[in-house]
């Protein structure tokens, strides 16, 4: 059976969590990749409303199995708040209906501290990081010091891990004129946190293998978009893993071999969060209304989207860069009611015209947006659900979208409610 990646191909918040709550009906497996929660998903059924930011999307339905996989840092606290959050509003979460990856790092207390005393003391450049560790966790990942699920079963282990990793953190905390990490206080708050984790504990390469055989459908869910990528983003302002539609592959134990399809989620108009290059962005009346119109705050952080045009040049480069099969295009009743719209099709970089994102920082920040115009409409396309509901030049803008990223649309999201949308391919179709 057919298995989909599902990445943001802007800087996130593209809409995924519809997306991947409409494919997740015919999925039996859902798999968060990387990230942690740091980012989020809205999800709305039958008019109820769902914020997650770890938990993979896929938990609000019943019979599915959600995976949060070794790519993906975990917050203990923050797991076990959201799932009794969940459990609240009446969502069944057991260790039936959810694994987490023994070989998953965690997110603990320190790394908070320590994301939110960079930003404070950076003077250079802030990164605008959320603060909730992310980056920190992922540091220590690479440097070998991190506690995983695994190390929270033995007492022993655990002991090691932590006095590795304090030899590390205490040293920059001195440094940073912060007080020592008290050991004997983060070892017993991980010991009192460990079974709320540990039961959902599973080698989840093993469980996707034995679901690969059985012929079940596997989604693969990233969090965040690929322009935030640590190697293909903006980079330094980026996150701390990647995010493009390869890590779904290292991100879970599994073989790229088991990705069929990629669809990538564009927004019709373009949004960024925090700080960074944003060649399209606008600070005049259209980008009012479209942050307006589009509710343009952050899921997560609650904070303000920085909106512009829907810039082809970048969308173009993350279809390349995550083997897009096909978008998925969301928040077109956004634009309803604009007599002229604008695409960014190329970048002016000191009089050169350039197709691509430069990978310099200097470089970014000097590109200027060059525009094509399109005639806009006035009708609404809110709730369409066929491409004889919407006006002619809609799908005109839709068509030209496509030539200039050269990826086609599969599918077409015309409001948050799942049923609203417009199926062009089936991405789960063999």
């Amino acid at each position: 059976m057919a298995n989909v990646v599902v990445v943001g191909a802007q800087w996130g918040d593209e809409g995924k969590g519809k997306i991947v709550d409409w494919l997740s009906e015919r999925a039996d497996v859902i798999a968060r990749f990387q990230g942690g929660h740091n980012a989020g998903h809205t999800l709305v059924i039958d008019g109820k409303v769902y914020k997650l930011s770890l938990l993979p999307s896929g938990i609000v339905r019943g019979g599915k199995l959600s995976v949060i996989g070794n790519g993906v840092v975990l917050d203990p606290w923050h797991l076990k708040e959201e799932i009794a959050k969940l459990q609240g509003m009446g969502v069944d979460i057991t260790p039936e209906n959810l694994m987490i990856a023994e070989n998953a790092p965690l997110i603990l207390p320190v790394h908070g501290e320590l994301d939110r005393a960079r930003e404070q003391q950076n003077t250079v450049a802030k990164i605008g990081t959320t603060g909730r560790g992310i980056g920190p966790a992922y540091e220590d990942k690479v440097g070998r010091r991190a506690i995983r699920v695994a190390d929270l079963a033995d007492r022993e282990t655990l002991e090691k891990r932590v006095d590795r990793l304090l030899q590390h953190h205490d040293t920059l905390r001195r440094g940073m004129g912060l007080p020592e990490v008290d050991r004997a206080a983060l070892i017993a708050a991980l010991e009192e946190i460990a079974p709320s984790v540990l039961k959902y504990a599973q080698p989840v390469w093993k469980i996707l293998a034995e679901k690969r055989k059985a012929g079940k459908r596997i989604l693969f869910e990233g969090a965040q978009g690929a322009l935030l990528d640590i190697d293909f983003g903006t980079y330094p302002f980026v996150t701390s893993s990647n995010v493009i539609a390869g890590q779904a592959a290292t991100g879970t134990g599994v073989g790229p071999g088991a990705i069929d399809f990629v669809l990538g989620i564009v927004k019709a108009y373009t949004t960024r969060v925090g700080e960074g290059p944003f060649t399209a962005e606008l600070h005049d009346a259209d980008g009012q209304r479209l942050g307006e119109r589009g509710h343009e705050f952050g899921t997560v952080t609650g904070r303000q989207r920085r909106c512009g045009w829907f810039d082809a040049v970048l969308v173009k480069q993350t279809c390349a860069t995550s083997g897009v099969s096909g978008i998925a295009f969301t928040k077109l009743d956004v634009l309803d009611g604009f007599e002229t719209l604008k695409i960014c099709v190329a970048y002016d970089l000191d009089g050169k015209r350039l197709d691509y994102l430069p990978t310099a920082a200097d470089e970014q920040a000097r590109c200027k947006p060059i525009y094509e115009e399109m005639p806009g409409w006035s009708e609404s396309t809110e709730g369409a659900r066929s491409w004889n509901d919407l006006p002619a030049a809609a799908i005109k803008y839709v068509r030209r979208v496509e030539e200039l990223i050269d990826c086609p649309v599969a599918m077409l999201s015309t409001s948050p409610e799942r049923e609203d949308t417009i199926l062009v391919t089936d991405p789960f179709a063999d």
